[in-house]
């Protein structure tokens, strides 16, 4: 029997990211999924899990990451208790800008709307959710 939804939860701490990385692989090898699209995911995982910690600056209690295999895709949602913060209302970094104006961040949030096919943002009563969809066909 394949596995087609997991959830997990650690506190918002740094050192909590290799837990996180293991129940991304361990569903992985569960659902039987593509070896070759995993990197999406850790991607995308590290990006929004290290966003939380550092923006959160230590406010942030808990993180809950849910995985979810339908027709569509895998949906990873991430839902943390930190102050109320919508990554997707960032601007887009300036690429063509020379290395040394651009400022420092932005590039993990764009990297995750580039390698994902959508990404979504709610505010759940006192809860950030991140929604991020890829499609695994092909």
């Amino acid at each position: 029997m394949t596995v087609t939804e997991g959830r997990t939860a650690v506190s918002g701490d740094a050192a909590q990211l290799p837990i996180l990385n293991r129940f991304l692989q361990e569903f992985w090898s569960a659902a039987n999924l593509p070896p070759a699209q995993a990197l999406h995911f850790e991607l995308a995982l590290e990006e929004v899990f290290m966003n939380i910690v550092v923006h959160g600056r230590g406010r942030t209690a808990a993180v809950a990451v849910s995985l979810a295999l339908g027709a569509n895709g895998l949906t990873m949602t991430v839902e943390d208790d930190g102050p109320q913060f919508d990554p997707l209302q960032l601007p887009p970094p300036d690429l063509e800008a020379r290395l040394a104006q651009r400022p420092i961040g932005g590039l993990g949030v764009f990297l995750v709307r580039q390698v994902m096919d959508t990404v979504s943002y709610q505010r759940a009563g006192a809860l950030n959710r991140l929604t991020m969809t890829k499609s695994l066909a092909g």
